[in-house]
């Protein structure tokens, strides 16, 4: 099968190698109808993040199940599914509280840029949908195993209620989405801290009220002046570094919440400040798999559309283009058609 490699900074490749096996009884192997490049990737692919080399990549991922292990009792052969980056047996404590993402017997999954994959704990990890849905959901479907669970969680996890007004700090896939989860649950003003015109205009067509272009002080005395030296009363932290964090926490107000789902990289919390913000926090690697069977049912019932986030569509062996052009800022989010 055709599935991509990372080699190194920048060395993204498309190579064929040999297709997934069973490996545990719980296992599943699944076609990909669609597959992406996730924000998250670029940290491996501009070298900040290490990485064994070669790795096979790739964590996002919906497809028609092909086979089940000996254990697997719900998912079938021919359903189409979607999944988290993590699998989960989703019955341990962590998971019956919600988090699966925290599963006792968690495994990350990888190697979803490919033709085939392997997802480990399939019961657990996969949700069907009712029939093989309509071609048109699919781009919406894939968000749903990351950047939409993941910027529900964002929302969830700062506590967003009706008539809130929220901040969103992060204008890629997972903040623009975490501007759709805000307007669903309620917020009455939703601002969008983005300095990206395209970014902008999709913001505010997933609900967005505001725009804020500038950034670390200057942009929370923007959030201050428009919330009349309050602040926000959620605030969702999508980027995952330093200055997106303190911005965060000095745009909340005393009370507020932040949910932060952005991949930590060098970010020193300074415990003081949000001690006497009484500012609270939540945040982690999103438990996908929580809000997977509403997020599906909203989409396949037309309510919300997340696939806009895709603004290049590539196949599978253009995948070093998929991963550039994210890089440079040239495409949001790039979905790849195997």
């Amino acid at each position: 099968m055709r599935a991509t490699i990372l080699y190194g900074p920048t060395d993204v490749r498309s190579e064929t190698i040999d297709d997934p096996q069973i490996e545990r009884p719980t296992d599943a192997i699944i076609r990909l109808s669609a597959t992406c490049v996730c924000g998250s990737d670029l940290w491996n692919y501009r070298g900040i993040q290490d990485t064994p080399q070669p790795t096979p990549f790739g964590h996002e991922y919906c497809g028609i199940v092909e086979e089940v292990g000996s254990e697997v009792r719900n998912i079938k052969p021919g359903q189409f599914v979607i999944g988290s980056f993590f699998a989960s047996d989703n019955t341990c404590p962590n998971c019956e509280a919600g988090y699966q993402s925290s599963c006792v017997h968690r495994e990350l999954v990888r190697g979803a840029q490919a033709e085939l994959m392997r997802v480990p704990l399939a019961d657990g990890t996969l949700v069907a949908t009712p029939e093989v849905p309509d071609a048109k959901y699919i781009p919406s479907l894939l968000a749903a195993s990351d950047v939409l669970g993941t910027g529900w969680f964002a929302a969830v996890a700062a506590n967003v209620q009706p008539g809130q007004t929220v901040a969103v700090v992060g204008d890629g896939a997972v903040g623009l989405l975490g501007v759709l989860s805000a307007a669903q649950l309620g917020a009455t003003r939703i601002i969008a801290m983005s300095r990206h015109e395209s970014r902008q205009k999709l913001a505010q067509e997933f609900g967005a009220t505001d725009i804020v272009a500038e950034r670390g002080d200057d942009g929370v005395a923007s959030i201050k002046e428009m919330t009349g030296g309050i602040g926000a009363d959620a605030v969702l932290e999508c980027v995952g570094t330093s200055d997106s964090m303190q911005q965060a926490i000095g745009s909340i107000r005393p009370g507020g919440f932040i949910g932060y789902v952005g991949v930590p990289h060098g970010v020193n919390v300074d415990f003081q400040q949000t001690f006497f913000a009484h500012a609270g926090l939540l945040g982690g690697p999103a438990p996908v798999r929580r809000f997977l069977p509403d997020l599906i049912d909203l989409i396949l019932h037309d309510k919300i559309d997340p696939g806009k986030v895709f603004d290049l569509e590539l196949p599978l062996d253009q995948v070093a283009e998929g991963y550039a052009a994210m890089d440079e800022r040239r495409a949001i989010k790039t979905l790849l058609r195997p």
